[in-house]
């Protein structure tokens, strides 16, 4: 049994990236799961996503994304906060992704938010990942 479903999730989409693939299926479904795909989605990482089965468990279909030339948009998903070992951020110390060009998904104590939604809302939290 994995104990961290969300590095799980992450190696799904970065072998699916790495293998060409047009989607990937993620499970089990997740609320966590389903908060980092909206924030991917929200900034450009993925095409789209679906839960495509709702019974206990659950999966989600990730739609990935590539440029015209058939590169993939994801470079690399880093998982930062594991559960043996948490990272906590204050808002000033929030980390930038690649100079800005990635983008660190922060659970706050106001949801999910991307890296400059914390920044602009002056709020830390748990650092999940990186996505560049």
């Amino acid at each position: 049994m994995n104990t961290d479903p969300i590095a799980d999730m992450l190696t799904r989409i970065r072998n699916a990236v790495r293998n060409r693939k047009e989607e990937v299926i993620i499970e089990p479904k997740s609320n966590l799961k389903l908060e980092i795909l909206k924030i991917m989605k929200r900034e450009g990482f993925i095409q789209d996503y679906q839960v495509i089965s709702e019974e206990r468990g659950g999966k989600i279909k990730v739609v990935l994304k590539y440029d015209e030339t058939g590169e993939p948009v994801i470079e690399d998903l880093q998982r930062v906060s594991k559960p043996s070992r948490r990272i906590y951020v204050s808002s000033d110390k929030i980390p930038w992704v690649k100079n800005g060009m990635g983008i660190a998904i922060i659970s706050t104590s106001q949801g999910l938010m991307t890296d400059r939604e914390a920044r602009r809302k002056k709020v830390g939290g748990e650092l999940m990942l990186y996505v560049w």
